[in-house]
């Protein structure tokens, strides 16, 4: 007899009730979501960028895998958020750009008016988080949402409460409403659902507080935590001595000081909660997902060598860190250079807890659990981007991109113009091969085509020229 069972069975007869941890039914796993605003592919020290201090979230990817080609489902928040949330695409989801759309980011010489979105994310589709309260999860929404609607005016960033977290699937929700970004970093922060608490005290490490609370309260049950922190978006503000500190640095280059203090900060504040996982021996028995909505803001951050920032379809707007940490599941120390995309959260989610898909909903990602436990590759021959709309700057050329295998395709909507590139010798997107490679060329793009025939992904239209 196995010295297990033989256990169990002498416990069974000696009247004890209780079973052995090592036999218990194992709980489903706790996850918890961390998705940084505007955290460019270099914005980390095991990233490559030994400029900046970021110890506790490169320990994480030490005890973990790195993904060196994971990419925002779109350039702008808005757009990925609802892909994380639903699985669906930008395009399909008919959300492309940030919310709410606005034309004056038009430049004055535009061709193209951009293509109408919605500025709310529809009751209609269903949640990562509405999937797994049904299965018995406790969920929990903290910082920033930015998928409600209009903000409404003197109403400290409300939107349209119909589409709040907590109608959507989390039971408890700090911080999110329509604002893209808050007022300050600093306590008070003027938004309606995260009350005032300690004058001066700093975002990050207040919405780490919360989640704490929230891991306590729940620790006895399976949880889904979602941490879409604010920071690193505008406005450029750290604590005073981490300011200071880097203010004093001469080595930062185009990185601005105020920038790399913002990204300790928020390292420190992550610290605290991955050390209450710790604390509350949950660390085993929790998925971690770190991972960026888009690319970095251009002007405070270097993202060479990628090409351009946030609000482009170049790999400086799209393509993000990602590291994920599962002991037991995923080796530590590892790195993945498979293209993945921020769709592919909600099939692994619902993996990872045990909960099949609905064959009655359309999903536009794939489950990474193959590539997390090393038995297997993906399915999928490519990954799709579609941005018709005018980034806040308004420097940005409306457009569409495919990446299959290491080439990646972009088409401009005001020209048709294509630009191909091969990111495996060319990660900086210098060099358009279409010229000398116009077979290739061809293929992707009617790839890309059917791909947004089949997702009824909107088009801009063409402004009429004036006599």
């Amino acid at each position: 007899m196995r010295p297990v069972v033989l256990r169990v069975c002498l416990l069974v007869l000696l009247g004890w009730c209780v079973v052995p941890a090592d036999v218990a039914v194992a709980r489903k796993p706790n996850i918890l979501l961390i998705m940084i605003d505007d955290m460019g592919w270099m914005d980390l020290r095991c990233q490559g960028n030994l400029r900046l201090h970021t110890p506790h979230i490169d320990r994480l990817a030490t005890q973990g895998m790195r993904f060196t080609d994971a990419y925002a489902a779109a350039p702008v928040c808005s757009p990925t958020r609802a892909a994380v949330l639903t699985g669906l695409s930008p395009a399909r989801l008919r959300i492309t750009n940030h919310i709410p759309d606005q034309k004056r980011f038009a430049p004055k010489d535009a061709k193209l008016t951009s293509a109408e979105m919605l500025d709310h994310l529809p009751l209609r589709h269903v949640t990562i988080a509405e999937r797994l309260k049904q299965a018995g999860y406790a969920t929990g929404f903290f910082g920033k949402w930015h998928l409600a609607g209009r903000r409404v005016p003197k109403k400290q960033g409300q939107g349209d409460l119909r589409y709040y977290p907590e109608r959507q699937g989390f039971d408890v929700n700090f911080g999110g409403c329509a604002m893209g970004g808050p007022f300050s970093f600093f306590d008070p922060y003027n938004l309606h659902n995260l009350p005032d608490r300690k004058t001066g005290e700093y975002m990050p490490d207040r919405l780490a507080d919360e989640v704490i609370g929230f891991m306590r309260a729940n620790r006895e049950q399976p949880f889904l935590g979602f941490l879409w922190n604010y920071t690193v978006h505008w406005p450029m503000e750290a604590p005073a001595t981490l300011v200071e500190k880097y203010s004093k640095r001469k080595d930062l280059g185009r990185v601005d000081h105020r920038y790399a203090a913002m990204i300790e900060a928020l390292d420190g504040s992550i610290g605290r909660i991955l050390q209450e996982l710790d604390a509350l021996k949950l660390a085993d028995h929790t998925l971690v997902i770190f991972t960026s909505d888009n690319g970095a803001f251009g002007g405070v951050a270097d993202s060479s060598p990628l090409r351009a920032a946030k609000g482009y379809l170049y790999e400086g707007g799209i393509r993000v860190p990602l590291i994920v940490r599962w002991p037991g599941v995923v080796e530590p120390g590892t790195v993945c250079g498979e293209p993945v995309i921020s769709m592919d959260f909600f099939p692994t989610i619902l993996e990872a807890a045990g909960i099949k898909p609905d064959p009655e909903t359309a999903l536009d990602g794939e489950n990474l659990m193959p590539l997390l436990n090393q038995s297997g590759s993906l399915n999928r021959s490519a990954i799709y981007f579609h941005y018709p709309n005018y980034a806040f700057h308004g420097g940005n050329r409306l457009g569409s991109a495919i990446r299959q295998g290491n080439y990646k395709l972009i088409e401009r909507f005001d020209d048709g113009s294509l630009e191909l590139y091969d990111l495996a010798m060319d990660i900086g997107e210098q060099h358009n091969l279409v010229a000398e490679m116009p077979d290739r060329a061809a293929k992707l793009r009617g790839k890309l085509h059917t791909w947004r025939k089949d997702v009824s992904a909107a088009m801009p239209s063409r402004i009429a020229e004036s006599n």
